[in-house]
């Protein structure tokens, strides 16, 4: 039975439901979070809108409900569509490489290979239940999972400030906004974990003032649509362009899932509660991932990841209640087939969702940080450091230096996030087969030195 926290408001563990009300206006935030990346890669890459959205709704319902029934406690965690898969994905949806001239034909092989990602999720998530938690940490370290999340987060810095700059007051206000309600709200009730809905609910108005919304959209729009679900096409040509981005993919998820643990159980600890522990289900996680994208890649979906904005929410208003996550999923799956519903959400301007994105975006990176500092990364430790810097360099360099993220090597372009995570897992691999035990001897020297001295 799910618990309840009505009195204090400190926060909602995963398995705590606030009663309806609060419920609806946490699960819209909640909406209103992922709206603006979700819908942006489905425009991008010429997906249906209404379909990713009811896509991206059902696999976040999928996977609470499978998470809670493996492990009797939600994984709180929304999927929304990823922006690792844009450069491979637009390459078959806006590009006549397979010399197909039909655009819906093009999504549909794309949709192939979305499904086969998935596919490769849950091999990897089971093949983690098989070989054990410890095993994947000694493969994915938090200086891996970490760094790719700081990459995440600083890669999309600059697609925050190009949706910023649609107007820069709007932006500023926006952002300011959402940071002063996060701060000085907190622990004030339930307004205080309304943040990021507050701070939109302020640039929306700011917008209104300066006629930059427009509402003829919502009044041609009908009330009901059904979305354009397709069903996909296999082809090896596909399927080997976009799986592979699963190796960036598999690093992030699991860096959000331990990020989203620490919190949790540092909720739980304020709320002398017993520790969730939800980083032991890192297999889990990976097959609800995957499942995700195979919901996504059968309908017609963007392919997705669990959503760091939304962590970062979660972090900002210490809302982790699963329930309320649910009820997001079913708004989602709304949205998408209310057309009046999603042509209002779609007159929020690209100015507020960039203010909002600047903040978001920015605590992804941080989250990075904060799990290096949790897991106690030795970062005068040189094979942590090479680890690190070549992540960083490599998926932040190519990300924002070169078109689409693809690095240019040789007669291949690289998506530089995956080649991130893939240099770091080889490194990493490197330093455990080959171990350098004179590093481990000097540390531990310097240790037991220290230790003497305090004593």
């Amino acid at each position: 039975m799910a618990h309840k926290t009505h009195e204090t408001f400190i926060g909602y563990l995963p398995n705590d439901a606030p009663s309806f009300a609060p419920m609806v206006g946490l699960a819209f935030q909640h909406v209103l979070t992922m709206f603006p990346a979700t819908v942006l890669v489905a425009i991008l890459t010429k997906f249906d809108v209404g379909v990713t959205l009811f896509g991206s709704g059902l696999a976040t319902i999928v996977a609470l409900l499978l998470s809670s029934w493996l492990t009797g406690s939600y994984i709180p965690l929304y999927y929304g569509s990823s922006f690792s898969y844009l450069a491979p994905v637009i390459a078959i949806t806006a590009t006549n490489i397979y010399g197909i001239d039909d655009p819906a034909m093009r999504i549909r092989i794309a949709q192939g290979g979305i499904v086969m990602t998935g596919i490769l999720n849950i091999f990897v998530g089971i093949l983690i239940r098989f070989i054990g938690k410890k095993t994947i940490d000694k493969i994915l370290p938090a200086e891996i999972t970490g760094s790719v999340a700081m990459v995440i987060g600083i890669a999309l810095a600059f697609s925050a400030l190009g949706m910023a700059s649609a107007n820069w007051a709007v932006s500023l206000v926006t952002l300011l906004a959402t940071i002063l309600f996060s701060v000085y709200l907190r622990g004030r009730g339930f307004i205080g974990m309304l943040p990021i809905l507050l701070g939109a609910f302020v640039g929306y108005a700011t917008s209104i003032t300066l006629g930059l919304v427009k509402f003829q959209g919502v009044i041609d729009a009908a009330w009901l649509r059904v979305p354009n679900f397709t069903f996909p096409v296999f082809t090896l040509g596909a399927v080997l362009a976009i799986a592979p981005i699963a190796i960036a993919t598999i690093p992030e998820s699991t860096a959000h899932l331990y990020q989203i643990s620490l919190y949790v159980d540092e909720l739980a600890l304020e709320l002398k509660r017993p520790p969730v522990q939800l980083s032991r289900a890192l297999g889990i996680n990976l097959i609800c991932d995957g499942i995700g994208d195979a919901i996504n890649g059968m309908l017609g979906g963007c392919a997705g990841t669990n959503y760091g904005e939304n962590n970062s929410l979660m972090a900002i208003t210490r809302n982790y209640s699963g329930p309320t996550l649910i009820a997001a999923g079913v708004i989602a799956m709304m949205t998408g087939f209310v057309g009046k519903l999603e042509a209002l959400v779609n007159t929020l301007p690209t100015a507020v969702t960039g203010g909002l994105a600047i903040y978001l975006f920015g605590v992804i990176g941080a989250q990075g940080i904060a799990l290096q500092i949790t897991k106690k990364v030795n970062m005068f430790d040189p094979r942590k450091l090479a680890i690190i810097a070549t992540i960083l360099v490599i998926g932040i360099g190519g990300s924002i230096g070169y078109e689409g993220g693809m690095i240019p090597f040789y007669t291949w372009k690289l998506p530089a996030i995956a080649t991130a995570a893939v240099v770091g897992i080889f490194l990493n691999a490197i330093f455990v087969i080959f171990p350098a035990k004179q590093i481990d001897d000097e540390f531990d020297k310097i240790h037991i030195d220290k230790l003497k001295i305090e004593v």
